[in-house]
């Protein structure tokens, strides 16, 4: 794991841009490793690992290139040209935008940053943009619709026959568009609370409201306890796609729903395969056990939105034992090929088919940021001061100058003969900081006021 982690950092650094101003770039960037084009998609899970770096190189602000273009109805591309003055697609074609997550990815930058600034820099283009697709990408009842290319999973099988996958709204319903337009609403509410802002987000809160009702009255279906796009005449997909588990980051699932809901991904003929967690459910026709792309392989992205939301319900064992099976499989493939890779097959250690390697790119989530965060079990809040140390494991291990404030903390836990052991934690920082230390169902809470123990 850990030469997969330094691999993953190498192949990274290698993908670092200087911003060219005949394409209208602003900032220096991390390529999305793919064509030569930035992609808003890749880009709002790219920088939720690069954060880890962020005392040497600024990823978040590979996310200034789209404010930079974005036109004056608030309007931005998905996919813009990294070499010269251009965007992918023209704004009035459905896959010309999207998905709306960078209010979500700043909002996880500010949660070990704790940048106010940055905040009051991106308020407004974000704010500009949600208010574009209210206007534009909306059917009469206030629902969101988005295609195959917009919503990031390209050929997932989620419109009706004759349509096309990739780039067709299929007159339906998408329910991870909605859920995307209720995260960024709440997240641009609290955005607005901290820098003074609120009088700017009071129509945010009855579409958040809005959205949320219609989610789980429409989108719902009780019978198989899932949340499904909707099809031209009411009619529910039946299609059992990862992306309906932003739900559970967005906080949207009643709690009388919540155990049926996430049980899905603990049952082997759906989520539950050898490598967790196809981005297709196994029981679909088009499941492909190869990984068909977004028809089942297991992709860095979307894991880390699931293992997210598991925290946010507080299922936190579960999201370890998804976190550890991503992990190992990904290290596998990695000591087999000497590399990662963009997706993965869902059914053995092995690339997905297709896949491109040297891809970091967002599977730099997982060597990185997962492993912090739901194999090791350590995460931030930047707005308590705190970090939240889950102790998994039994071995010795820790991060060394992990990034907080504006300084760095350096943790240990030694070496325990077995899980219900109490940890031994070391924490030495150059800031104030909070530790709550949480294991086998008992917590204590360090203090650490700077360069101490």
């Amino acid at each position: 794991a850990i030469a997969c982690y330094h691999k993953t950092w190498e192949i990274a650094f290698r993908n670092l841009r200087r911003p060219n101003a005949e394409a209208g770039f602003v900032s220096n960037f991390i390529d999305t490793a793919f064509n030569g084009y930035l992609f808003m998609w890749d880009s709002s899970f790219i920088v939720m690992f690069g954060r880890y770096a962020n005392h040497i190189f600024n990823f978040q602000k590979t996310l200034d290139n789209f404010y930079s273009h974005q036109h004056a109805d608030g309007f931005i591309c998905r996919e813009i040209c990294e070499t010269q003055n251009g965007e992918q697609f023209h704004r009035d074609d459905p896959a010309s935008t999207g998905p709306n997550i960078m209010p979500w990815s700043e909002w996880e930058y500010y949660q070990i940053t704790g940048e106010e600034a940055r905040l009051k820099k991106i308020f407004y283009p974000l704010l500009a943009y949600h208010k574009w697709l209210q206007l534009n990408r909306t059917w009469r009842d206030g629902s969101y619709w988005s295609t195959g290319l917009a919503c990031g999973m390209d050929n997932q099988p989620r419109v009706q026959e004759g349509y096309s996958d990739h780039t067709s709204h299929g007159h339906a319903v998408w329910v991870d568009t909605c859920i995307h337009m209720v995260m960024s609403a709440r997240i641009l509410i609290e955005m607005g609370k901290i820098i003074g802002t609120e009088k700017d987000t009071d129509w945010l809160y009855e579409e958040a409201e809005r959205l949320t009702k219609l989610i789980n009255e429409k989108l719902w279906c009780e019978e198989d306890a899932f949340y499904y796009d909707l099809w031209r005449g009411d009619v529910l997909s039946r299609v059992k796609s990862i992306g309906a588990y932003w739900a559970l980051l967005a906080g949207i699932v009643p709690e009388e729903r919540l155990e049926r809901f996430v049980a899905h991904l603990e049952n082997p003929a759906e989520f539950n395969r050898f490598h967790r967690i196809p981005t297709l459910s196994a029981d679909h026709p088009a499941y492909d056990a190869e990984g068909g792309y977004w028809r089942g392989s297991v992709w860095a992205p979307t894991n880390y939105m699931v293992l997210k939301g598991l925290e946010k319900v507080g299922k936190y064992r579960m999201a370890y034992e998804i976190a550890e099976n991503h992990l190992r499989n990904v290290v596998e493939v990695f000591r087999n090929t000497g590399t990662v890779w963009e997706n993965y097959a869902p059914e053995k250690a092995a690339p997905g088919n297709p896949a491109k390697s040297d891809f970091v790119g967002w599977t730099g989530l997982v060597p990185i940021a997962v492993l912090f965060e739901y194999v090791f079990g350590i995460r931030a809040d930047s707005r308590k001061n705190r970090i939240t140390w889950d102790v998994n494991r039994t071995e010795r291990h820790g991060v060394q100058n992990y990034p907080f404030r504006g300084g760095t903390v350096d943790l240990l836990c030694e070496k325990r003969s077995a899980a219900e052991q109490e940890p031994q934690i070391t924490v030495r920082s150059n800031i104030p900081v909070t530790v709550v230390v949480r294991w086998d169902g008992r917590e204590k809470t360090l203090h650490s006021m700077a360069e101490g123990k």
